[in-house]
């Protein structure tokens, strides 16, 4: 990412990446959550509450994290592992994985009765993925990693189907097959792919289950990746809100963040934003996470460039003489009420702005 930030702590539409994955997990009825970091514990104060932190105590790759979050889920005073029970295995860098589409990898795996199953899709462009290798037969054969030089074949290389990094696995078959785990690759690396290799080996069955819609289960390695992301995590937004009785003029021109409540019937106007946390006024005037806009509304943008949104609803009326000036930097959003939830709105013209309440009294 070429970032300071932890790529998992990026934004996506006002979340961290790293908990769309954790919502989809909690919303398809995880038993238990799991998340692993490093020792330094950054994402330990973004957590919902009953998510539990794991520590990788080295970074040697996805199999030494698994095998964290495995020692936490049998760690004594947690609820005890099912040895039967499936084991789900999310990447935080995968974030539009939906809770429908971990119910159907968990349905498939079940069907199947294999020890694993990997979650596979096909990709016009493959870089970066793992490529999924399969017999005469058609069953998985292996995950070939293709990051470093020396990883993969020429041929390997030029295969479409792509491991998502997303597994379900019999939790018991897991945890006898992670102590075996080998290094001896390009980087030096646990691979967790080779989990799969080990249990055919052993005799057991491994599985693959077919995402059909890519977009799904891409991955993000880099900011060209999180904006592609981004814009279909909007468009989806969009969609919901507008199922729902929203109005959005032109989507292609509006912001809304993933946690906004928007009341049926509100119209939003090309180049707005509609965001849920509060920020400092030198930065950028937001919405106030427990305000949602009524309805009927109309959220619109200022008409000078650099202020904030207009925001009204039929029968409230503000005195130009009673309003102030509020710094907003240049960007299109709609100013919080304070620490307090919103009476109505904000409306704010090309130097000053107005709150007002139900009754038109100006604040």
């Amino acid at each position: 990412m070429r970032s300071g930030t932890p790529k998992a702590l990026h934004d996506l539409c006002g979340r961290p990446m790293l908990l769309w994955p954790v919502s989809a997990a909690l919303a398809a009825g995880a038993g238990r959550v799991v998340v692993v970091d490093t020792p330094a514990r950054a994402l330990e104060p973004l957590l919902p509450e009953g998510v539990e932190l794991a520590v990788q105590q080295q970074p040697d790759g996805t199999g030494g994290a698994v095998a964290a979050a495995m020692a936490m889920l049998g760690s004594e005073g947690g609820a005890s592992l099912d040895p039967a029970a499936p084991v789900l295995v999310l990447s935080g860098d995968v974030p539009l994985v939906s809770a429908e589409a971990i119910g159907e990898l968990v349905e498939a795996h079940r069907a199947s009765g294999a020890a694993a199953t990997m979650a596979t899709t096909i990709l016009e462009d493959p870089t970066g993925y793992g490529r999924v290798v399969r017999d005469s037969g058609g069953a998985v054969e292996r995950v070939v990693e293709t990051r470093r030089e020396g990883d993969a074949t020429q041929a390997e290389r030029e295969i479409r189907e792509v491991n998502t990094g997303i597994f379900a696995f019999a939790a018991d078959a897991l945890s006898a097959t992670l102590p075996r785990l080998s290094a001896e690759n390009a980087q030096g690396e646990l691979y967790l792919p080779q989990v799969l290799d080990l249990l055919r080996r052993d005799g057991a069955a491994v599985a693959a289950h077919a995402v059909a819609d890519e977009r799904l289960v891409l991955q993000v390695n880099d900011r060209v990746a999180l904006a592609h992301v981004r814009r279909l995590a909007q468009a989806a937004i969009h969609e919901r809100h507008m199922h729902a009785g929203v109005g959005i003029v032109d989507p292609d021109a509006t912001v809304i963040e993933v946690d906004v409540q928007i009341g049926q019937d509100t119209l939003i106007e090309p180049f707005t934003r509609v965001a849920t946390q509060t920020l400092p006024a030198a930065s950028t005037a937001r919405l106030s996470k427990r305000w949602k806009p009524p309805s009927p509304a109309t959220i619109r943008p200022p008409c000078g460039e650099g202020n904030g949104a207009f925001f009204t609803t039929p029968g409230a009326t503000t005195s130009n003489a009673q309003s102030r000036a509020v710094s907003v930097s240049a960007t299109y959003s709609v100013l919080p009420s304070g620490d307090r939830p919103m009476p109505f709105g904000v409306r704010m013209g090309c130097a000053t702005s107005t709150i007002f309440d139900p009754s038109g009294r100006a604040k």
